[in-house]
Parts: C-alpha cells; sequence; structure tokens
C-alpha cells in the first residue's frame, strides 16, 4: 500500500485542550457534588474539545446506515437469506427500521448508502455508491481487491466531509449485511489474536450447529489468508460496507465531527481506522456494550466505555441512535445548571 495515506482528505486535528479545560472548569462549578453527572461530564467535555466549541453545538446529527453484501454468507453463517440486505434497505427508506424510529426520537437524520448489496437497481432515495455486488467468499480467496478497499473507504470519507459540511456535528456509522458479523468476527480475531470461539457469537440468532460452523469457517479463512496487518485483514475478510465505515471514522475526524460507535460491526470498522490513524480513538464515543463477545474485547482495546448496557445485537446504528439523547442531556445540563456562584456559593475543592 505504501506509506501515502491516500484516505487523507485533509489532516486531524488536534483536540482543543483549551477548550476542554474550560468546559472541566464548567462542569465543577455547577450546583452538584463533583463527579456526580459521571459519564455526562465526560461527554460535554469531550464534546468541546472535539468541537472547539464552548457549548458544543450538536444540533445536527446523521446516522449513516452503509450496505454490503457478504460471499461468505454461502457458508451458511447467517440465519437469514442475503436478500433481506435489500429488503431492509427498502425498510430504512419507509422509516419502520428500528433505527429509523430511535433516530427520529432523538431528531437525528438516517442516511443510507449501498456499497455492495447484490441487488441490481438500488432503490431510490439510497445513495449508490456500489463498488462491486457483494464480497467474494473469504473461505476461498479474498473478499476484496486493494482497489475495491481504497474506493469504499473513500466513499465513507468524502461523506463524512460531505455530512460536515452541511453542519452536522455528531454521526453514527450503522450497517446492514447479511454475513457481516462473520465478516467482523473475523477482523476483530485478526486485530485482537484472541481466539476464534471466544470472539464468535450468534449474530442474527443461528443455532448451536450454526454457530460452530461460523467458528470454523473463520478460523479457515484467516489460516488461509494470515493477514499482517489491519489494511491487510479488511482486504482478505473484511466487507464493502464495513471499509465504508471505516472511512465515516476517518472522515468524521478531520472533520471534527464525534463519532458514535454502534456495536461489534461498527466497532471493528472504528478500531480498523484507528490502526491507519491513532487520532481517530480521540472522536470516538461507545454507545453501548453489544450482546457480541468480540465488542467486549474490541472496547476494552479501544479503552472506551459504552454508556448504555441493553444486550443488544442488531445493528443499523440502533445502540447509537439510542445513545443520542444523552449527548443531548450533557450539553444541556452543562448549559443550563446554576453554577455555585450564580447562588452566592464557593465552589467546592
Amino acid at each position: 500500500m505504501g506509506e501515502k495515506k491516500w484516505w487523507r482528505l485533509r489532516e486531524i486535528p488536534d483536540l482543543d485542550v483549551e477548550m476542554e479545560e474550560a468546559a472541566r472548569k464548567r462542569v465543577r462549578s455547577l450546583t452538584k457534588p463533583v463527579g456526580s453527572l459521571g459519564m455526562l461530564e465526560e461527554i460535554f467535555i469531550r464534546l468541546a474539545g472535539i468541537t472547539g466549541e464552548t457549548i458544543p453545538d450538536i444540533r445536527k446529527k446523521a446516522v449513516v446506515v452503509m450496505c454490503g453484501d457478504h460471499g461468505v454468507a454461502q457458508a451458511g453463517v447467517s440465519a437469514y437469506p442475503q436478500e433481506v440486505t435489500g429488503l431492509m434497505m427498502e425498510n430504512f427508506l419507509r422509516g419502520k427500521a428500528a433505527v429509523n424510529v430511535l433516530a427520529e426520537l432523538a431528531r437525528a437524520t438516517v442516511i443510507v448508502a449501498d456499497l455492495g448489496s447484490l441487488l441490481e437497481q438500488v432503490p431510490e432515495g439510497v445513495i449508490d455508491c456500489k463498488v462491486r455486488k457483494g464480497t467474494r467468499n473469504f473461505l476461498e480467496e479474498p473478499a476484496m481487491t486493494v482497489s475495491e478497499v481504497i474506493q469504499a473507504v473513500e466513499v465513507g470519507v468524502r461523506l463524512a466531509h460531505q455530512l460536515g459540511g452541511q453542519g452536522v456535528r455528531l454521526i453514527a456509522p450503522g450497517e446492514m449485511g447479511i454475513g457481516n458479523t462473520t465478516s467482523a468476527s473475523a477482523l476483530a480475531a485478526a486485530l485482537t489474536g484472541k481466539d476464534v470461539g471466544a470472539l464468535t457469537g450468534r449474530g442474527t440468532g443461528i443455532t448451536d450447529e450454526n454457530l460452530v460452523r461460523k467458528q470454523e469457517v473463520i478460523r479457515q479463512a484467516l489460516a488461509l489468508h494470515q493477514p499482517g496487518n489491519a489494511m491487510e485483514a479488511l482486504i482478505c475478510v473484511g466487507g464493502l460496507e464495513i471499509a465504508g465505515m471505516v472511512g465515516l471514522y476517518l472522515g468524521a475526524a478531520q472533520m471534527r465531527m464525534a463519532a458514535v460507535m454502534d456495536g461489534l460491526i461498527s466497532t471493528v470498522a472504528a478500531a480498523i481506522a484507528v490502526e491507519m490513524e491513532p487520532e481517530v480513538k480521540s472522536y470516538l464515543f461507545a454507545s453501548h456494550l453489544s450482546a457480541e463477545p468480540a465488542h467486549r474485547i474490541l472496547l476494552n482495546r479501544l479503552q472506551l466505555t459504552p454508556l448504555i448496557t441493553a444486550e443488544m445485537r442488531l445493528g443499523e446504528a440502533s445502540g447509537a441512535s439510542l445513545a443520542f439523547p444523552l449527548f443531548d442531556a450533557a450539553v444541556a445540563l452543562a448549559e443550563r445548571m446554576a453554577t455555585f456562584a450564580d447562588l452566592g456559593l464557593p465552589e467546592p475543592d
């Protein structure tokens, strides 16, 4: 791949440490015991550093659902047929998926992009950025070529730039693609070196027999390809929608946008983005802890604590959308609560 960072359309800015310190002082001055609002205080402080604003303006939020099909689904690793990917894309457009309901509650816009579904015709209303019709079966050959991964990552970077230019300051990368928990678990194993059995969950709710099959498929694929780094893993066992989410994280950091990770698939994309650009980590938030076992391991690797534990494993950015109101609450509390000075009292030591 060379040393040229082809994904970097602009430099990732440093966090505004002066604004972070001002936010920290603001939080300490509020009429409450020090630290009593827990992670809400950290959200506000980090948002101030990311946006460079005294009171971060996060009214514009976007959920970006990246869609793609996986050749490895042919190995019987999912409880659902691949036709579901296309059907769910139409469901997103009708506003009837879980992520639509949760995003509407959070006043967030839902954007659907097709990077690699098997559909011949992309539904009207979906952003058509298809790189190819599904990945190859990584049991037999690499899922993608280098060129295809580059195209998919660049789609995500450019879409993040476009949203940032429209004033979006909080973004949640999500996904839809039958077979993508198999891909994500394989990527997690390649990144962490952990045992496949400890990383691989039931995804869409597969049987015990199919879970064993899924784990064996991942072991065989990793033994075949032996990826040496995150980019090689993405090429060999990744997905087009996962590569697109990698680009979203990279582009969000370049545009000073906070990125709220969802579950396993969204988080493995974030972990790859951090491998490519360590500065991306400063722009990440963990929304929830998925029921998928690899998710906890990846969050520990990223040293990020989830805001919610609800045993969800849906994807779509549903968990990230559910967490959005916590960000609004963090900003509102810091902005509207009285300070000790307002009451004529000294700040606590």
